[in-house]
Formats: C-alpha cells, sequence, structure tokens
C-alpha cells in the first residue's frame, strides 16, 4: 500500500464563460497548475478567499469534473483511467449544508444506505446493521433511522452526512466547510467527531475551510490559494507561526479578535478582489502587495522550496527574481 493516497500533477480547469453579448467568450482559468501531494493520514487544510478555486479542486480529486491539463493520481493511478465507483470507493464528500445535500423524501436509513446500493454491495442483509453501526459511531441514536431530515437538528443532519461518507469504507474524506451552516457549539462538536473518527478509521482528510481556527485546530498541513494557484503549503504549525507569502500574513492578520478595544483588522488587501477572468500580469498578488518589488508585475514567481513545503513569491528566491527580470 503506496503512502501517498492523492498525487495531483499540475492540475488546471479552465471554463469558458460569457464575455457579454456579442463578445464571445473568455477563458476563466479556475485552477491554474496546481501540483500537492496528499499522503495516508494526513489533513490537508485548503484555504483562501471565495472564489480562488478551492471548491473546483476539490470537485476534480472527486472525478465530478475532468481536469482541462495535467494529472490527478489516485493510489498512484490515473483519475482518467478509474470508474466512477471506483474513485467513489475511494473518495467521499461531505458538503457544506446537510439540509441542502440530504433528500428530504428519504428517511435517516434510506439515506445511509444509499452509497451500499449505488455501490452494489454483495451483502444487502447486511445493510440495516451496517448503517445502525455507523450511526452509533457518530452519535446518532437508532429511533432516528426512520426519521426524516426535517425532523433533525442541524448537527444531527450534519451526523447523517458523516455517515453516508463513511458506511462503504472510504480511504480520503473530501470535507468542503462542513461546520459553516452550524451554530458555533454544533461546530466544536462536528470537528471533535471528525478527529475521533480520523483516528479510529485511519483516514484521509481534505478539508475546505474559511475558518482558520478550523483549519488550524484539525488540519497537518495547509495549502494557500489565491487565483487558482498554491501560492504556499507547509505544515500547520510552520503556517500559522511563520507565515511567508505576504497572501498568508494577510489572511491570518484578517482573523478578527475577542477584542473589542482592536476593532476591524487591516489586512491592506483592499475591498476589491482580482477579476479571475482578467488576472493581474506577472505575480496575480502584486496589486494587494504590500510588500511588491517593480519586477512583479512582469514576472511570474516560481515555486522557491522551504523545509516542509514551497512558497510562491520573490521575495524567497536566491536573486528575488530581479535575474529573470533582467533577461
Amino acid at each position: 500500500m503506496t503512502k501517498t493516497v492523492i498525487d495531483v500533477r499540475d492540475a488546471r480547469q479552465t471554463f469558458m464563460i460569457s464575455a457579454g453579448a456579442f463578445r464571445g467568450k473568455r477563458p476563466l482559468h479556475a485552477v491554474n497548475g496546481v501540483s500537492i501531494t496528499i499522503d495516508r493520514g494526513e489533513v490537508l487544510g485548503i484555504v483562501g478567499e471565495s472564489g480562488c478555486g478551492k471548491t473546483t479542486l476539490a470537485k476534480m480529486i472527486l472525478g465530478l469534473l475532468q481536469p482541462t491539463g495535467g494529472d490527478i493520481l489516485l493510489e498512484g493511478r490515473p483519475i482518467t483511467e478509474l470508474t466512477r465507483l471506483e474513485v467513489a470507493r475511494l473518495l467521499q464528500p461531505i458538503f457544506q449544508d446537510p439540509y441542502s445535500s440530504l433528500n428530504p423524501r428519504k428517511s435517516v436509513g434510506n439515506i445511509i444506505s444509499l452509497p451500499l446500493k449505488v455501490q452494489k454491495d454483495p451483502h444487502p442483509e447486511s445493510w440495516r446493521e451496517r448503517v445502525e453501526e455507523k450511526m452509533a459511531l457518530v452519535g446518532l441514536a437508532k429511533r432516528l433511522y426512520n426519521l426524516y431530515p426535517n425532523q433533525l437538528s442541524g448537527g444531527q443532519r450534519q451526523r447523517v452526512a458523516v455517515a453516508r461518507a463513511l458506511v462503504n469504507r472510504p480511504q480520503v474524506v473530501i470535507c468542503d466547510e462542513p461546520t459553516s451552516a452550524l451554530d458555533v457549539s454544533v461546530q466544536s462538536q462536528i470537528l471533535n467527531l471528525l478527529q475521533d473518527l480520523r483516528y479510529q478509521l485511519n483516514l484521509t482528510y481534505i478539508l475546505i475551510s474559511h475558518n482558520l481556527a478550523v483549519v488550524e485546530h484539525i488540519a497537518t498541513r495547509v495549502a494557500v490559494m489565491y487565483l487558482g494557484r498554491v501560492v504556499e503549503e507547509a505544515d500547520t504549525a510552520s503556517l500559522f507561526e511563520r507565515p511567508q507569502h505576504p497572501y498568508t500574513r494577510a489572511l491570518l492578520e484578517s482573523v478578527l479578535t475577542p477584542e473589542p478595544a482592536l476593532g476591524v483588522p487591516d489586512t491592506q488587501l483592499g475591498a476589491a478582489y482580482p477579476n479571475p477572468v482578467a488576472p493581474p500580469s506577472g505575480c496575480t498578488f502584486h496589486p494587494r502587495c504590500t510588500q511588491v518589488m517593480n519586477h512583479c508585475s512582469r514576472i511570474a514567481p516560481r515555486p522557491v522550496a522551504t523545509e516542509t513545503g514551497h512558497v510562491e513569491c520573490h521575495l524567497y528566491a536566491a536573486d528575488q527574481g530581479k535575474e529573470r527580470a533582467i533577461s
């Protein structure tokens, strides 16, 4: 069994979108050359502003979107060579809003057992037992088996979504904002549940979140995305203690504190997010960067290896990108 369970190599996803009446279509590079590996047992947190490509990357890994460029390997095999059932047996998602992702016309038991039916499990006589086993594992009482989603609380619905994802014993679970639709008190319960399940079942997680506190709590490694690129990747402790990319530092500085006197933090990012259809030249972050240099607007930075990952920024290149600017 290989150590690396997911290997993303220069993955790209381009959408052609309308530029307006009589103007035809223009490309939008939602994921623009992402390379990342995820080892068995890791929790990879993916963070960044809305529209940076986090969910698009997750859909590509799930096989819901075919890459327009690059490769995605699952346990060493290209995802394009795998059937949907093979991908589903390896990967399962937990979506953001449990009420929207659960069929309101199906009971809890039917919802959780659906992957067993779709993936043609050969032992239907054991389905109920396995469903009740997973319900107990996520903290749902057996008496809820015949209830419907509208009869459950938000936390219970998310536990149903977790049980459904785990019923067929996947190796990787992709969590797309799994707690954002829940009350704060319930969020901590679900996060602790995910942590416990990770150790009990030897799971690998990909966690997509805007909540940096959640990422710091559960992730072992973090990838920071900006306009379709991973601009910094490092282990969680290093990234939160010593962020290197100016964008990463700005994200961390944007976290609100409980001190009313401190007010709203000024991240120096401005209110406007760049147009992803017409991204800035050179380093796409340069219009918002507080440490911008003259050549940042003309030369795109290359990944620079760090002790625990990489960073894409001229500040960390040996020549700060000046040699490329001259040539």
